[in-house]
């Protein structure tokens, strides 16, 4: 089976099917439609090492990820492997484990011609690396950023954000508000810290010390990181944690305690996971557009290896503040978001 034989099936030219295939864009829906049945009809396979021989393109793109575990990461990874495909790419996921070494072996894939570009769900090296990588291939940075880093980023506002669900605590009466971090060698971690430090700020709130705790992402972090709240002499009435995991697993140790939320601690987090919606109870949260970023940066990707000069770099979506049980208070949304 040969691509004169779609053309000539589908009554269009062997240049069009080949455009239907590696750059579906460029045709109409119509004709983009027409080709499309009629290579499934034929079972039509493209040669791709021939392919690959003549355009030095391997319709491949690297996604590297912190950590395939976090549940958060799977709805960015709907977002890239939709597009990708739409665009006629297939996607190769790299799972770091948090592991720079890791993240770094990934990075040689580029160098060794494996992939057409990447986009970094993590971004642990320093700038001037990343700075290096990003002029000699299509590079964009998705979730995280860097400040400084001249790589298209999408993303949303992290510091607004926290800032944001530090002040409807706030709102709710709470003066005594801790925060468990994330890994403060994240740029995220940093950022929401900064949004709940100055919204406390803003109110003339004092933190203490002991109210910032460092966690690492999961339940379990939650869970230990709240064990050493609950040890304070004067325990606060809300914490605000970097993520909904992490929300998960104070309020497992609240409880552990006899204590109840929000009634003698109120718990919020970020990122809305489903799970968020029917935990008991329902987590306040904010919502952020994964999907969308996951969709936004691949089809920047697919711009900067067709040598497209983007006039913007970065990128920064919407997010949603979603009120459930968890903080008390009215709730203003109590499903899948």
């Amino acid at each position: 089976m040969k691509m004169r034989d779609v053309a000539k099936l589908a009554n269009v030219s062997p240049a069009t099917v080949s455009r239907v295939i590696r750059h579906p864009n460029l045709v109409s829906k119509e004709t983009r439609e027409k080709v499309l049945v009629v290579i499934k009809e034929l079972n039509y396979q493209p040669h791709m090492i021939a392919s690959q021989f003549r355009t030095r393109k391997t319709k491949t793109i690297l996604v590297v990820i912190p950590d395939i575990r976090d549940p958060f990461f799977s709805q960015v990874l709907r977002g890239i492997e939709y597009t990708a495909s739409y665009y006629g790419y297939k996607v190769l996921l790299g799972d770091t484990g948090n592991n720079l070494d890791k993240e770094r072996q990934f990075i040689d894939f580029l160098f060794q011609k494996q992939v057409d570009g990447i986009i970094l769900l993590t971004a642990r090296l320093d700038i001037s690396n990343l700075q290096q990588i990003s002029a000699q291939f299509p590079m964009v940075l998705a979730c995280e950023y860097l400040d400084g880093l001249e790589v298209p980023t999408v993303s949303i506002d992290n510091v607004s954000s926290a800032r944001k669900m530090t002040e409807h605590l706030i709102q709710l009466g709470h003066i005594r508000i801790a925060h468990i971090t994330g890994p403060m060698d994240v740029v995220l971690s940093r950022d929401r810290l900064r949004g709940f430090q100055q919204a406390m700020m803003i109110h003339e709130l004092t933190i203490p010390p002991a109210y910032i705790q460092e966690g690492n992402y999961g339940l379990k972090s939650g869970y230990n990181q709240m064990i050493k709240l609950l040890a304070l002499e004067e325990l606060p009435t809300a914490v605000f944690t970097f993520n909904d995991e992490m929300a998960m697993g104070a309020i497992k140790a609240i409880k552990d305690y006899g204590m109840k939320v929000p009634d003698d601690i109120a718990v919020v987090g970020f990122d809305n996971l489903e799970i968020s919606a029917v935990f008991e109870p329902g987590i306040t949260t904010i919502q952020q557009p994964k999907y969308e970023i996951g969709e936004q940066a691949m089809d920047l990707l697919i711009k900067l290896i067709n040598g497209v000069l983007l006039s913007k770099k970065k990128f920064v979506l919407q997010d949603e503040l979603i009120v459930r049980e968890s903080c008390g208070g009215k709730v203003t949304c109590v499903t899948y978001k």
